[in-house]
């Protein structure tokens, strides 16, 4: 690995290095040859040749000092490809793996705390095999096969440098004996080096990551949509019946932490106007729409305004898999539960009959798509606050869907909804990016045309990337609400825009900062911001 890769170790080393250290400590007394491994002093545990006529684009660590990635351009084909680079393993290393992975199941089954099976759990169990087969290792041999029982039970497999990588967003397998595709934050779609060339190979990866879950794929049961452990959401398909190529899967990467607004700011996906529109608005119960295509963020931007929700309002989210994440003392997540055995099911619509019996303030609906957004839009009319999502590119669209089969919302019903945020994900200087196409601002069924009326109060334009703003009849509504003077409501937009923009010059993007700033200015508005103007990034409220 070249100086610059190995120098990007320092980050990603930190946390690992004081685990390997731990590993150290605990075999000290054995007859191995273990110290903590130094990447710098000890050498690489793996290589990497680039292949001909690839020219190499970048490289970084995704599981210092064992895993990390490079990125090359085929000149030939005109495409990226992604290389994950793993600790090589000579053949006797190999069969000693095999050997090892086999043997450690049964003592791992015995323990009491085999679901804690961690780094050091495994280095003690490897450490008694190879003592009990009588074979002296290197330290180099020692921690290869370490990462390669990690990776086998507690990690990912064969993808787990991918599951490991801060840039990929999403994870694709279509079949046997095809590569795996990857989405990447910088390279957009690139072939991998991954592939499962076996079916009874990727067959039992897809079994394996439904088990994961806690769910069960089969032949009679073949398509399972779940959440993984670490939060990621999954697709599978298991054998050919239904996905001809053989076993498939997707998986849906999200970030450890959730986007603020700050973030969403510096992304270009809104602007601080909007976000300090959409502030007002969910502080006075308007309830709204995020609608978009497939990626476009929809739920990422729901998650994020949902920050702004006032502290200990009564919050209840319902969603199909665990998406969602907020930093609120007074807040209630439930998931849908499928195919357990017949008449178990507990479905989006019977979730959200339930919510209503809590009482909540705010409902947040992951996405709407069938007979639950009826009872949405009657939740809606009754005074409740709703957040929800759609698959939809534009306002028309929206209507035209709730409207339709098989959702079915009476028009008289929909006037209830205040805001609806249609985004994009598209192109920006060959780059994907996305934006929010326009928030619009749905109003009454004209009398003259029996049509639902609405009107942007932002759209954006492509040609400069910026956002205009136009009329808002809701700010006129809220400042009739609050009785508040046209400048006091002036003021109070612009005090929200400058809490905003300090915290973007102040880099705060820590959700849970955020959240206590937020909660620290509907509780005192002009203390927080003198405070914030002092607050330094990074550190905490």
């Amino acid at each position: 690995m070249s100086e610059d890769a190995a120098s990007k170790t320092d980050g990603p080393f930190g946390s690992l290095g004081r685990r390997l250290v731990r590993t150290y400590e605990m075999l000290r007394g054995s007859t191995l040859d273990v110290r903590p491994f130094r990447p710098g002093e000890d050498g690489p545990l793996s290589h990497f040749d680039c292949p001909p006529g690839h020219e190499e684009l970048d490289r970084y660590w995704v599981n210092a000092p064992y895993a990390y990635v490079v990125i090359t351009r085929d000149t030939e084909e005109s495409k990226n490809v992604y290389h994950a680079v793993e600790p090589d393993l000579t053949d006797f290393e190999s069969r000693l793996r095999d050997r090892v992975t086999t043997d450690i199941r049964d003592p791992l089954l015995y323990r009491d705390d085999t679901e804690n099976a961690d780094e050091e759990v495994l280095a003690r169990e490897l450490e008694s095999l190879l003592e009990e087969y009588g074979v002296d290792v290197h330290m180099h041999t020692f921690y290869k096969l370490l990462y390669y029982l990690v990776r086998g039970f507690r990690g990912f497999g064969r993808i787990d440098p991918l599951m490991h990588d801060p840039h990929i967003e999403d994870v694709s397998c279509d079949g046997y004996g095809l590569p795996i595709f990857v989405y990447h934050d910088q390279y957009t779609d690139i072939e991998t080096n991954i592939v499962f060339e076996e079916s009874e190979e990727l067959d039992n990866y897809v079994v394996q990551l439904a088990q994961q879950s806690g769910r069960h794929i089969s032949v009679g049961d073949p398509i399972v949509g779940t959440t993984l452990p670490d939060g990621s959401r999954i697709e599978l398909a298991l054998g050919e019946e239904v996905t001809p190529r053989g076993s498939a899967f997707t998986i849906r990467q999200y970030a450890d932490e959730p986007f603020t607004p700050i973030d969403l700011i510096n992304y270009g996906t809104f602007n601080i106007q909007q976000m300090a529109y959409l502030w007002l608005a969910i502080e006075h119960n308007k309830s709204l729409i995020f609608a978009g295509g497939t990626a476009s963020g929809k739920t990422t931007s729901m998650n994020a305004v949902s920050m702004f929700i006032p502290p200990r309002s009564k919050v209840l989210s319902i969603e199909d898999t665990r998406e969602l994440s907020l930093y609120h003392d007074n807040w209630l997540s439930s998931v849908t539960r499928e195919r357990l055995h017949e008449g178990a099911d507990i479905d989006m619509y019977d979730l959200l009959r339930s919510a209503l019996r809590h009482r909540p303030e705010y409902i947040i609906v992951g996405e709407v798509r069938g007979d639950e957004a009826v009872t949405l839009f009657q939740a809606m009319n009754t005074g409740h606050t709703t957040f929800s999502t759609m698959h939809a590119d534009s306002i028309e669209t929206v209507i035209n869907r709730l409207e339709n089969e098989p959702i079915n919302v009476p028009r008289a019903m929909i006037q209830s909804l205040d805001l609806l945020s249609v985004q994009r994900l598209t192109r920006l200087d060959g780059e994907r990016v996305r934006r929010t196409n326009a928030i619009s601002e749905i109003g009454g069924i004209d009398q003259r045309t029996g049509e639902l009326d609405y009107s942007n109060a932002f759209t954006w334009d492509a040609d400069n990337d910026t956002f205009q703003r136009q009329d808002s009849a809701l700010l006129d509504e809220i400042q009739d609400d609050r009785g508040w003077t046209r400048s006091e409501l002036l003021e109070e937009m612009q005090n929200r825009r400058q809490f905003l923009r300090v915290l973007q010059d102040r880099g705060i993007t820590d959700y849970r900062q955020f959240t206590a700033l937020v909660n620290e200015y509907y509780d005192d508005a002009e203390r927080v911001l003198e405070r914030i103007e002092t607050i330094e990034g990074g550190t905490g409220p």
